[in-house]
């Protein structure tokens, strides 16, 4: 495969950023290094399979550089037509940007066949993944105005969030992201790598503007298997919190409309990942409970513990910045509407109180 520069031309991803909305990504990377983590939208077609990149890394430590890339010409020629292929149905228009991990022969091999049959405009990433991991983790860094939405255990901030969306403020589900509930009974399924979730939460985060207020669901560092970036936790946690003051009871019943449906197995199994803070004889009244289809007794047990887990966070926090907001019942759009007004009732007196 030859590669002839002056039919392409690289650009930083920063720079991508500014064409991504009209210019598809491909991703040449092995499958492997894909699915550990790869710029959200962008399009896998491997230059080599894993065990092909394994091979060519094995004859680059052992023998030589020459060598490797002697064999990997070997290992891609095959598939030349099949590259052309794809990426035409990924880019119909003849405008496509590529990368690999750093944005050295691979991504430029690739990209100087895709210029020499047939597409207009070629980028090329410098820096490749790297520089666009570098640049996701360092924009966590960026000051904003970030407003956390606190709660106990069951008082539908997810949807409440979702509301707020619904009303033109901005968000950033981090349960959504991380495809977790967010406690013991949260795991909707498979979770996304910890490199993957700092992927998609970049994504999300640089389209924000972050001289308005962005709610964010109060949360611990780590979300099921995933953890949010320091650097964004660290954001987080020095930010006001409305807390939301819900009684457990409406929060228990709120827990069983959301897990009623789930499994049972699933849900004792949730119960006995708690057991040993939640206690032996609450641990066998609540699999008691689950066992005779009593959800709600189950989730006022189980609220107990997780009441006590959440405060224990929340004195963390200074005083100063967490403002309750009492509501006796889990409506999400007349909760979201009483926020936005709590909220900007906060704003105006902190306002007040820094001009004075």
């Amino acid at each position: 495969m030859n590669t002839f520069a002056a039919m392409l031309k690289e650009i930083t991803f920063s720079e991508y950023l500014v064409l991504s909305n009209e210019v598809p990504l491909i991703d040449v990377r092995s499958p492997g290094e894909f699915l550990k983590g790869h710029i959200p939208f962008a399009t896998n077609i491997p230059l080599f399979t894993n065990d092909e990149r394994a091979k060519v890394g094995t004859v680059y430590k052992q023998q030589s550089k020459e060598k490797a890339i002697e064999l990997g010409y070997t290992l891609v020629n095959p598939k030349l037509d099949q590259f052309i292929t794809e990426s035409e149905s990924v880019a119909p228009a003849g405008k496509i940007a590529v990368h690999c991990w750093r944005g050295g022969m691979r991504s430029k091999s690739f990209a100087g066949h895709l210029s020499e049959n047939g597409f207009e405009t070629v980028y090329v990433i410098k820096g490749g993944y790297k520089a666009f991991r570098n640049h996701a983790l360092e924009s966590f860094k960026n000051e904003a105005n970030i407003c956390i939405l606190g709660g106990y255990t069951g008082s539908a901030k997810t949807y409440i969030l979702k509301e707020l969306e619904q009303m033109g403020e901005q968000i950033i589900d981090l349960e959504g992201l991380a495809n977790h509930k967010g406690s013991a009974f949260g795991n909707c399924g498979n979770q996304p790598t910890i490199e993957q979730f700092e992927n998609d939460l970049f994504w999300k985060w640089k389209d924000l503007d972050y001289t308005k207020t962005i709610w964010v669901e109060d949360e611990s560092h780590r979300i099921g298997s995933v953890n949010i970036p320091m650097n964004f936790f660290e954001n987080m946690r020095n930010q006001l919190v409305l807390f939301l003051d819900i009684p457990r009871e409406e929060r228990a019943r709120h827990l069983v409309n959301d897990y009623a449906q789930a499994d049972k197995e699933m849900l004792a199994d949730s119960v006995n990942r708690i057991s040993k803070r939640l206690g032996g004889l609450d641990t066998q009244k609540a699999l008691a409970h689950l066992a005779a289809n009593e959800f709600y007794e189950t989730a006022m047990i189980t609220l107990i513990y997780y009441d006590k887990y959440y405060l224990r966070g929340l004195q963390n926090r200074k005083h100063d910045d967490i403002f309750p907001l009492k509501i006796q019942k889990i409506d999400f759009k007349q909760n979201a509407k009483k926020i936005i007004k709590h909220h900007a009732t906060i704003v105006k007196t902190k306002h007040k109180t820094h001009s004075v």
